[in-house]
């Protein structure tokens, strides 16, 4: 796959809108789209400048109309991709797309795969790869959070972070091969304590860059979070209402629930992976004896519970025996269920929360307690680590400089550790693409949808 062809495709989402755009990208992708298109001033389009929209007529390869619509241009390499493109801003019909799509293979353009615009960007240094892993969190973000997160990364965040650590280890490499390799000229000696220093911070800037992985992932992966309690006490209650959707059956007949339900929503800021499980109780049902098992499974993944407490029942010893099983869990809330109903007690547990699921009171409160319990602290500056392609390069480049501070602090020269500072920058560069194999960049850009 060269990048000397024009490619094309329908960059926005399927189904009917009012707009649907058609993206070209290549040599000939300006005089492509002047093939087809005819402004309604009696101009060419490149008789207009780059980056204008130009209203006017879009006809077929036999010259039939397929719509009034806007078009433009943009020259290489002041473009995403660093080629020339253009675009064809339609009626956001599925069939005038199509249609107009099929227009532009009949010249020669062809149909562009899955991330191949970004890929070409990526290619012709229009971004690096970290830049291009954040247009795919940016499109897959669920979040306010994820959202600027991913926005902040594809405007250079993490490229500058990295990029700054890569230029000092580059300086000191090349400090070391000048002194080695001229060691009769009059240069400045090494200073052990100065390279040290320096080595010191850049690993544990590196540490601390792995360190944000988990919360990076949070972002886009979400919370892992159990929803657990006696059979009966509110469980797919909560799910729905939380989903905002009837996702799970509703009974009074307790083990409705016989297996684990999960379902994905932003509450209070923070995307959740809920699981509603099964009630929690010894069965001699052996099918709900394994939803039981699955429910205890989710319960020890979990790094959120919440556990669900009958406010018209009282605390009961299965509920106190919940509780000390989610001790395992890193956050855990105790919930009070059925708020609005006659004989609703607020159970003696230190901050348990009072909700009603029918009603809806109590769920801001909740949100408000989740979104405590996982800020977002330090996502929107984008220098948080979102992939484990990254988390892996960086772990490794901290690892080596580990392994040169550790060594120059006993007492070994410099450049007996030469080969280590010089792995760690062969580790960065795999996190911005500046050293990089094909099938990374085939793993990565397979995610993307095409358009993109």
């Amino acid at each position: 796959m060269g990048m000397s062809d024009t490619i094309a495709a329908i960059a926005t989402g399927a189904g009917r809108s009012a707009i649907g755009i058609v993206r070209l990208s290549g040599p000939e992708s300006r005089r492509a789209v002047e093939a087809l298109f005819t402004p309604f001033s009696g101009k060419r389009l490149s008789d207009y400048p780059p980056g204008m929209l130009v209203y006017g007529a879009l006809r077929d390869q036999e010259g039939k109309l397929l719509d009034q619509c806007l078009a433009t241009w943009s020259a290489a390499p002041r473009s995403y991709t660093g080629e020339d493109t253009a675009e064809l801003q339609c009626h956001g019909s599925p069939a005038v797309l199509t249609a107009a799509l099929e227009a532009l293979f009949s010249l020669g353009v062809r149909q562009a795969r899955a991330g191949e615009f970004t890929r070409r960007a990526f290619l012709n240094g229009r971004m690096d790869l970290t830049q291009a892993e954040a247009v795919i969190d940016l499109i897959d973000a669920e979040t306010p959070a994820a959202a600027r997160c991913a926005a902040s990364q594809l405007g250079g965040a993490m490229s500058r972070k990295i990029g700054g650590i890569y230029d000092t280890l580059v300086d000191l490499v090349a400090h070391f091969d000048v002194v080695l390799d001229y060691s009769d000229e009059d240069l400045e000696p090494f200073d052990q304590e100065e390279i040290t220093a320096a080595v010191g911070r850049a690993a544990g800037e590196l540490e601390a860059l792995g360190a944000s992985y988990r919360r990076g992932r949070r972002l886009y992966d979400g919370v892992g979070c159990a929803i657990v309690g006696r059979p009966n006490s509110g469980k797919s209650s909560l799910l729905n209402a939380l989903l905002g959707y009837d996702r799970a059956i509703v009974t009074d007949i307790p083990g409705t629930t016989r297996d684990t339900v999960e379902e994905r929503a932003a509450v209070g800021g923070v995307l959740l992976r809920l699981i509603d499980t099964a009630g929690l109780r010894e069965t001699g049902d052996a099918v709900e004896r394994m939803g039981v098992e699955r429910s205890r499974q989710a319960l020890q993944r979990a790094e959120l519970a919440l556990v669900l407490i009958d406010g018209t029942a009282g605390v009961t010893g299965e509920d106190r025996a919940i509780l000390e099983l989610a001790r395992s869990v890193p956050q855990v809330v105790v919930v009070a269920t059925k708020a609005d109903l006659p004989g609703f007690a607020l159970p003696e547990l230190e901050g348990v929360l009072a909700l009603s699921s029918r009603t809806g009171a109590g769920l801001p409160e909740l949100e408000r307690e989740i979104a405590r319990r996982f800020p977002d602290g330090g996502s929107e500056g984008g220098e948080i680590l979102t992939s484990r392609r990254q988390a892996e390069a960086v772990g490794r480049a901290a690892q080596c400089l580990r392994a040169v501070f550790e060594g120059m602090e006993r007492g070994m020269t410099p450049d007996a550790l030469l080969s280590d500072v010089e792995l760690a920058l062969d580790a960065l560069g795999e996190v911005t693409g500046r050293v990089v194999k094909d099938d990374v960049t085939e793993r990565i850009f397979e995610r993307f949808c095409v358009g993109k």
